[in-house]
């Protein structure tokens, strides 16, 4: 008794059996060609990082009167997984994650609830916390990093023209965000000679009340225009020694 013999069904029918490997051959080459490829290809990242900071605490108050507050609001989330938290004295280090089965349309949603509720939640907390500060962005991938030099520039000059190459680049397509590495807050030192505020009768500490003073405002009241209200304010001039204050213009300006 003999069986199906799939070699002897080839050989006999050669003109079936060469074109279902030309077939086969063709439509291999056609599904290679049109393979999507990516080199980041898009996924849904359903985790978010929560830091909070109370500068002089331990980390067992981190975790009774920080943490657990939080994770309970976290816990009001309609797709909420876990949340694994890692505290240490004046720090707290929380991430959230919501269930495999969340719909990838939803995570945008639930983590705009999350920073809504922590918001919420901020308020309660003990005096002195800093944050929480969340992190959502893991998607986010850098493809470029540009440089700006100029040797005798100030600081500050490059900045504004750091801002400007940054306006550029957001009308470039495919370009979601631009971020500037390396800026510095400027600061600005005062010098003054004892020699001559002796000699005006004025002392250091004047000097420093008033440019503490310096455009201060100080709300003056409202006015009522037949239903439109309009605040006004004022600012109170700088005095030493019962003189007007005039600006100091500093000496050195560093950033």
């Amino acid at each position: 008794m003999s069986g199906f013999n799939l070699s002897v069904l080839a050989v006999r029918e050669r003109a079936v059996t060469l074109f279902l490997l030309l077939a086969i051959s063709v439509a291999g080459v056609v599904a290679f060609l049109t393979l999507g490829r990516a080199e980041d290809p898009s996924f849904t990242i359903k985790q978010m990082t929560v830091i909070t900071a109370w500068p002089g605490a331990t980390a067992k108050e981190m975790e009774e009167l920080v943490a657990e507050r939080l994770e309970k609001r976290m816990q009001e989330l309609r797709w909420y997984d876990r949340t694994e938290t890692f505290t240490r004295p004046g720090l707290a280090f929380a991430t959230v994650v919501l269930r495999d089965s969340t719909p990838p349309t939803d995570v945008p949603e639930q983590f705009y609830q999350a920073r809504k509720k922590l918001g919420d939640e901020a308020a309660h907390l003990p005096r002195g916390v800093i944050g929480p500060m969340v992190n959502d962005e893991y998607s986010d991938v850098t493809f470029a990093l540009y440089a700006l030099k100029a040797h005798g520039e100030p600081h500050r000059r490059l900045v504004r023209e750091a801002e400007t190459l940054r306006q550029r680049l957001l009308h470039v397509p495919g370009v979601k965000k631009v971020n500037i590495i390396g800026e510095q807050a400027e600061r600005i030192f005062v010098e003054f000679s004892y020699d001559r505020l002796a000699t005006l009768g004025v002392s250091p500490r004047d000097i420093f009340a008033a440019l503490n003073s310096r455009n201060v405002l100080t709300p003056a009241g409202s006015i009522e225009a037949k239903g439109p209200q309009v605040s006004s304010a004022w600012t109170a001039p700088s005095t030493i020694c019962g003189r007007s204050a005039i600006p100091l213009s500093p000496r050195k300006a560093v950033p």
